[in-house]
Order: structure tokens, then sequence, then C-alpha cells
């Protein structure tokens, strides 16, 4: 007898489970647990860009929904912050391809508001994201949103803070919004990489949205982009010297060793303080 074809939704998620276990969802399933990001009852909205980590994002969330022994629902949105046609079209293909279900769009003017504001498009532009997706989760009735931030993105926000705003600083896997009372910010993907969440992309055959900004497409250099990518590659000299070069800055965020930092600003009143403070 045959053996039965496998749909294409099918192959993507036996792809996560199967091939990718140990690189893509073992290390999900990780940071889910070890920073408590889902407790039962919760209602999360999964927010999708149309890029290759919210779409792995959001897959991950269905699979872990339906097979976790915690309880919780998912709501999968996508804010149109002003794509063109074909871009929301391709969001929507995909989803329907890797079978995400009842994804709720909703409209918003981010994109005219950044291209009129000059400064920094990207910092705008995501904090701007931010308010509109935390309004429309709440509006769901959820309780927390799941963003598709990575490793990467985690050490890389660290290197930038560094080198450019003189402090240490990146993203936490979770944190409370100020401004939207009850709501959680989570990221699951904190310890999945980024090289392997486009290998899986790759072997699966899929076409993902970058940025489709009309800002960064009309121009040919952006600030925000450039020093990121200019933290990939000096990330990727150091691996070339010392392949766990980018597990060890990671790993160092979850060690830092306060008696050998000489200064520190309180997260409560961001208040500037000095090791003299107890020094004798």
């Amino acid at each position: 007898m045959a053996k039965k074809e496998l749909s294409r939704e099918k192959e993507i998620e036996r792809s996560i489970s199967k091939k990718y276990r140990k690189t893509i969802w073992k290390n999900f399933v990780a940071a889910v647990k070890e920073y408590e990001l889902i407790k039962a009852g919760d209602r999360i909205a999964v927010c999708i860009s149309g890029g290759k980590d919210s779409m792995l994002l959001a897959k991950c969330m269905q699979q872990l929904c339906r097979y976790s022994e915690v309880t919780f629902e998912l709501k999968f949105i996508v804010m149109d912050p002003g794509y063109n046609p074909e871009n929301r079209a391709l969001i929507e293909e995909n989803a329907a391809i890797m079978g995400i279900e009842d994804v709720v769009f909703f409209d918003s003017n981010i994109f005219d508001v950044v291209t009129d504001a000059g400064g920094s498009p990207c910092y705008l532009c995501a904090r701007m994201r931010r308010g509109c997706l935390y309004g429309k989760a709440k509006e769901l009735g959820c309780n927390k949103i799941a963003l598709g931030h990575h490793f990467d993105d985690v050490i890389e926000t660290l290197l930038m803070s560094m080198l450019y705003s003189s402090e240490i600083k990146t993203m936490l896997p979770k944190l409370h919004s100020t401004n939207f009372e009850g709501m959680e910010l989570i990221r699951p993907l904190y310890k999945v990489k980024e090289r392997h969440i486009i290998s899986w992309s790759e072997y699966n055959g899929l076409r993902f949205l970058r940025c489709a900004c009309r800002f960064t497409k009309e121009s040919e250099h952006n600030e925000d982009l450039s020093k990121r990518k200019e933290m990939k590659e000096l990330i990727k000299e150091l691996r070339l010297k010392n392949p766990e070069a980018d597990d060890n800055i990671f790993r160092s965020l979850h060690n830092v060793n306060m008696a050998t930092i000489p200064g520190f600003r309180d997260s409560d009143s961001g208040e500037l303080h000095s090791f003299l403070e107890k020094y004798d």
C-alpha cells in the first residue's frame, strides 16, 4: 500500500517537530517554560507581521496550543499599516498554506505617519505598531501579545546599546505593558536562532515578507537597519574565531556579576547608582 502523501500544511508542521526539533521546537518550548510565558487561562494575541519570524511563531504557538497540558487560547492578528495589495495577499496566502485560520486583519495609517514624521522611522514605527497591537488584543479579550523576536534580536540589541547608547540593555522575554493595564508582552522565540528560522523557511519553500515599509524601500540608507546589519556582521566575525561567541553573549545576560559592575540604573526609579555607595 502506497504511503499517503502529506499535505503542505502537515509537511510544515512535521518539519518543526521532526527536522527542526532540536534547533527550533525544543528552544521554543524551553523559552516558554523557563521564562513562564504562558499560564492556564491565557488568551494570547499572536502578532503576525508577515515575516519569517512571526509566521513561524504563529505555527509554533498553534501546535503548542493543540498539545499542551496547559489550557490557553490564541487569536492571530495582523495589523495592516499600509501594505500594498501584493504584500497583504502574500500574508493571506502564507497563512492559508500553513493552516493558520481565523486571522484577524485590521488597518492603521502607521506607514503614512512614519513617512511624514522624519527622524528614526523604525523606532517610531515599532512603538506605534505595539500600541495598535495592544489595543486590538485587548479589544479581543486577550491578556497577552506574542511577538516574533528571536535569539539574534536579543544579542544584537545588547551590542547596539553598548556600542551606540553607552548602556547595557536588551529585550526581556516578557514584560508588562505600561500603557495597557493588565496586558503583557511575551517573546516565545527568545532562544531560537535566526539562521535556523531561515533554514526552516527555505526547507519548506516558503517566501515571506521582508520589511514592507515604504520608507525603507525608498531610502537607500536607514540608520536603524544599518546598525543592526553591522551587529550581525560583527557577531558573524566573532563566531569565526569562537563558534560559541553568540551563545556566550546570550548566556552572559543571565549571569551578570553585579559585584563587578561599577554602575547601574534602578529599574523602577531610573536613578543611577555607583558601586561606591556600598564601598567601605
